[in-house]
């Protein structure tokens, strides 16, 4: 990745930031649950692989 890319991602990760922060707390809070839950889904164990405990 080029020095142009970086600031490019670096950028729309701080508008993506600034977006979060400009919702209010009742929308903020069902941003991180539906996160969550994507991030839940996504570490679920594979076949073969043990879950670990929470």
């Amino acid at each position: 990745m080029d020095a142009g890319e970086e600031r490019s991602d670096e950028a729309e990760g701080l508008r993506l930031i600034r977006a979060f922060l400009s919702l209010p707390p009742a929308k903020r809070a069902e941003v991180i649950a539906f996160v969550e839950e994507l991030a839940r889904a996504h570490a679920q164990p594979g076949e073969g692989e043990a879950a670990s405990p929470t």
